[in-house]
């Protein structure tokens, strides 16, 4: 059984109080009360916590969160990373509560890459209060999308298809060192789905372990990017990429950098995509716009 969406998103940082403002005031997330008074908890929606900041004395992103459907399919997946000669590790009830969930296990992905598999969040029936945003679109698409780098391409692709239940949806084809003869060589960056949002993850080959590049949000509405645009103007968040739509996707949005170096999307009107469709190429990533004016620490 597949993956069924990214639930959350937990993230290291030397500098809690920049994230304060990147992921209040930027973002426009909810702030909340969590177990841990040091970190900093943020929801988007009736789901628990999906971004949470904690202390740490690396910067790097502490967990992946993906969802499954219960109990039954948690142990299958587990048992199906375990195949792959990949550790699983259950957490225990403390982290369990930290995460307002029933239960979950950890491991790597090829590339170093932590996450985790979930089931049975506590939803909050108290509405989301978020002045900055009038919603962001998560529900079964899930808190938005991640990409990470990985050494390979291959090994991680078979891992997160075959182990996780991911679909390729499309590829992009990067320039890489050239080979010994001096020949042109190309990696090849993969977009995977496991629910109507076009991607959750995708994977980039890149030298060294795995490591986050950015993660998405939607916003409901236009007026949410372009908001957004000018919180970044006034909060001097530094733009990554302009506004542009992505061939891929179709999403409208722009980057930012983050307070620890990775890159952040806001976006609207991103492609859902229904059923099976053939994986296909493209060779722009976007119709117009995403110029790059700054670049994330990777």
């Amino acid at each position: 059984m597949p993956v069924r969406s990214l639930g959350y998103l937990r993230v290291g940082t030397e500098d809690v109080e920049a994230w304060r403002q990147f992921a209040g005031e930027f973002l426009g997330m909810m702030a909340v009360e969590g177990d841990d008074p040091e970190s900093l908890y943020y929801r988007m929606d009736d789901f628990p916590a999906r971004l949470v900041i904690s202390p740490a004395a690396q910067a790097g992103v502490g967990a992946i969160g993906f969802e499954v459907l219960g109990g039954e399919e948690l142990d299958e997946m587990a048992t199906t990373v375990e195949d792959t000669g990949t550790k699983v590790t259950p957490l225990d009830a403390v982290e369990c509560k930290d995460r307002r969930v029933t239960a979950a296990v950890r491991f790597d992905d090829p590339a170093g890459n932590a996450l985790e598999l979930f089931y049975g969040p506590a939803l909050s029936h108290k509405p989301v209060v978020m002045p900055n945003v009038n919603a962001f679109v998560t529900g079964r698409q899930g808190m938005g999308h991640v990409v990470v780098t990985v050494p390979e391409g291959q090994p991680a692709y078979e891992f997160y298809t075959k182990a996780l239940g991911f679909k390729g949806r499309n590829t992009l084809r990067l320039p890489a060192a050239p080979g010994p003869d001096g020949s042109p060589r190309f990696e090849t960056l993969w977009f995977l789905g496991c629910n109507p949002r076009h991607h959750t993850i995708g994977i980039l080959p890149m030298a060294g372990p795995g490591r986050l590049v950015h993660f998405m949000v939607e916003g409901a509405t236009i007026d949410d990017v372009g908001q957004a645009w000018d919180r970044a103007e006034r909060l001097e968040v530094p733009v990554m990429q302009t506004l542009g739509r992505h061939t891929n996707d179709r999403m409208v949005s722009f980057y930012v950098i983050s307070p620890d170096g990775f890159a952040v999307e806001f976006g609207f009107d991103g492609l859902q995509v229904e059923g099976d469709e053939p994986v296909y190429e493209i060779t722009e990533g976007a119709f117009w716009g995403h110029k790059f004016v700054n670049f994330p620490k990777l």
